[in-house]
């Protein structure tokens, strides 16, 4: 049975259990789109190709699963190429169909044409460097290969975003259906098996487990990784079994329920620092755990941290192992696994501490009265600080947090376990928050916010009218403070106060939200925000919740440039 390029590739979408697309039309790629309409495969009509490659992102990082987007030649293409660099960054497995001119006209000069032929920009060099897979399919006899190359690069052991780019006149083509017979999509659900405690490396883990019971105070620095590797329970087990604190990296957020008697809460430069200080002071042995040394979780790589101090990193990610420092142990290997194998270990060999103490004390010490400098900036962000009080009792689970701000929620937001935390990582681009949300919200039904400042707002605030276009229940909460607050804080600690193109006017938040059709909030008092927790829909509706801040209220941390 014969079927076109651009039926198979809808097929192709159902089969790698898409079920809905993000995009926007175009010319050169309407087959494409004429086939999507009786498909299975939803569609989702964006406001710019960039939003729908974040939307891409959300889904994928809320269901881990393949999402896709999709787009015309030319400028559609290059839209996405922010949203697909993040994908890219966060390793999620993104399938990106973009349209090209006909073949027969490549290199003539074609509208929108990307082929990279005469002179024309060239697509696949644009995307080279942000996929895991790019192919300008040409011709269709090597069709089925090319598919089983996305599918592998889609659910290898370190995924990310596929571009598969088809031109014109080849998504008209016939080709065989039973192509997508021979795609290896059995093999998928084992392309990337955990390692069984069987497989662990033995010596390794008996030298752990020699360092654990050796230490006095050891910390265990929690990353993205043990999310992944769905390592949250038996990481809390350990850290309760032998008296661990747990600080997490930004992007760990919740990985255990922080406020709870263990939680060092976030290790990052733009938190309070409290997590910092405790392994300074404290700690005589670090764990690293899927967590990469990354700039904010290092303090710029300060030698301090880890000074004195054995070491030990458990990574699925080989390339993580000592690229930063050397390690006393390293372990390649599954996490949870790991972790169960550690804990059915030093619970058999008994591994009694109590570092209780030495937290309750540690914490009194941070909570001793602030100088008169520190307490008046402290009040500055009072407003935030009880917005974030505030979201974690109302939403304690299952809540949908996308968060492009960060330095508030970092200090702040208590994230439990139940809690889904997003913070703008990858590339950390602006603009990222609200179409982030909206992808996820596709796939999951929890309260869902997008946090991000007024600058960014402005960069993505359109697709607020794709949310209410497709009755997205969703909350958007912009920090009013009329200025890009980084910026302004940097080029006031390192230039001498010297700003420059930080400033500008918001737009009247009131009017524009009655102009989407959605529920306006202004919150300039705790008050307001009681009433907001107390009163308002924020599960079932859309919401646009407008915080006040001094443009001059700066978080204490020291800005790295």
């Amino acid at each position: 049975m014969k079927i076109t390029v651009s039926e198979l590739i809808v097929q192709y979408l159902e089969r790698l259990g898409v079920e809905v697309i993000f995009g926007m039309p175009g010319a050169h790629v309407l087959p494409i789109y004429d086939q999507l309409r009786d498909s299975k495969v939803k569609t989702v009509l964006v406001k710019h190709e960039q939003g729908a490659a974040f939307m891409a992102g959300g889904y994928a990082r809320v269901s881990h699963r393949v999402s896709a987007c999709i787009a015309t030649a030319g400028p559609g293409a290059t839209n996405l190429v922010t949203g697909i660099a993040n994908a890219y960054a966060e390793r999620l497995p993104v399938l990106i169909i973009t349209g090209e001119t006909s073949t027969y006209i490549f290199g003539k000069g074609g509208l929108q044409e990307s082929s990279g032929e005469g002179g024309a920009i060239d697509q696949g060099v644009l995307f080279s460097s942000i996929t895991r897979y790019h192919k300008l399919i040409e011709r269709t006899d090597y069709l089925g290969q090319v598919l089983n190359q996305a599918t592998r690069a889609l659910f290898g052991r370190e995924p990310g975003p596929v571009l598969l780019s088809i031109p014109y006149n080849v998504q008209k083509e016939l080709v065989d259906a039973d192509v997508l017979d021979h795609l290896h999509l059995e093999s998928l659900p084992a392309a990337a098996p955990a390692i069984v405690p069987e497989t662990l490396p033995s010596a390794a883990l008996a030298q752990l487990a020699g360092l654990i019971q050796a230490a006095s105070y050891p910390v265990i620095i929690a990353g993205y990784g043990c999310i992944k590797a769905g390592a949250r329970e038996v990481l809390a087990s350990l850290s309760q079994a032998l008296h661990i604190p747990v600080a997490s990296s930004l992007k760990a957020k919740g990985v255990v329920s922080e406020g709870s008697e263990l939680s060092l809460g976030c290790l990052g430069v733009t938190s309070n620092g409290q997590a910092y200080r405790y392994i300074v002071e404290h700690a005589d042995l670090v764990i690293f755990l899927g967590a990469g040394f990354n700039e904010r979780t290092s303090y710029l790589w300060d030698k301090k941290l880890l000074a004195g101090k054995k070491i030990a990193q458990v990574d699925r990610d080989a390339t993580q192992l000592g690229k930063v420092f050397k390690p006393d142990v390293a372990i390649h290997g599954d996490i949870r696994e790991v972790l169960t194998a550690l804990l059915s270990t030093l619970e058999a060999e008994g591994a009694e501490r109590n570092q209780l103490d030495r937290l309750d004390d540690h914490r009194e010490s941070e909570n001793q009265p602030l100088a008169e400098d520190a307490a008046a900036q402290h009040a500055q962000f009072r407003l935030m600080q009880a917005f974030y009080s505030g979201l974690a009792r109302r939403f304690p689970q299952d809540a949908l947090i996308f968060d492009d701000n960060i330095v508030f929620a970092q200090s702040f937001f208590d994230v439990s376990d139940a809690n889904h935390y997003f913070p703008n990582s990858g590339i950390s681009s602006l603009g990222h928050a609200i179409p982030a949300a909206i992808g996820a919200r596709f796939f999951s039904k929890g309260a869902t916010f997008a946090i991000l400042g007024d600058g960014g707002f402005q960069m993505c605030c359109m697709e607020i009218m794709t949310a209410v276009n497709y009755r997205i229940p969703l909350n958007v909460v912009v920090i009013n403070n009329a200025t890009m607050g980084l910026i302004r804080k940097n080029q006031y600690q390192l230039y001498g106060e010297r700003y420059i193109d930080c400033d500008f006017v918001n737009p009247d938040f009131a009017l524009l939200a009655q102009s989407f059709g959605i529920r306006h909030h202004r919150i300039e008092t705790e008050t307001n925000l009681d009433t907001l927790f107390a009163e308002a829909d924020l599960t079932g509706t859309i919401n646009l919740i407008e915080i006040l801040l001094d443009k001059n209220a700066f978080p204490s941390y020291l800005s790295a440039r």
